[in-house]
């Protein structure tokens, strides 16, 4: 029986290959849903994937995630640096593992983006393998629920 994990997207991430290509790439979010669902299938995962540019968007995803999926991984764009809401949701739906996501390595970019408000209250963190943090985010989770 397959698994659900959400694959949660916050601000900006549907300009993603119009974006700033250097830092994110030239993957558009539809190119890294697809792929996050071909991985799921792999690893017997159904992916349930979101975005959103409006927070509480995301933190009504993060309480219903935790009535239909086994994990979450999170991508909170900027809201990852300023969001107790996130936090606080995150912490909530506490045993569903939640994993942070970026897809740059937030930690070689500017100074406001080393720190992340939602990490104490993650499982993980994965960041820096581009398009592919996603993937190894899955695996994660796959891995964690078992």
């Amino acid at each position: 029986m397959s698994k659900t994990i959400f694959v949660l997207n916050g601000p900006n991430l549907n300009m993603l290959g119009k974006r700033e290509p250097g830092i994110y790439g030239g993957k558009t979010l539809a190119d890294i849903e697809a792929d996050c669902k071909v991985a799921g299938a792999e690893l017997g995962l159904t992916i349930d994937f979101r975005q959103s540019n409006h927070e509480g968007d995301l933190v009504s995803w993060l309480h219903e995630a935790a009535d239909k999926a086994v994990g979450v991984a999170i991508n909170a764009g900027a809201y990852t640096h300023t969001s107790v809401a996130l936090h606080d949701a995150i912490r909530a739906i506490s045993p569903i593992p939640v994993i942070e996501v970026h897809i740059s390595n937030v930690h070689a970019r500017e100074e406001f983006r080393h720190k992340s408000m939602i990490a104490p209250a993650c499982k993980g963190v994965i960041c820096g393998f581009g398009p592919q943090s996603y993937i190894l985010a899955l695996q994660a989770l796959k891995t964690i629920t078992q």
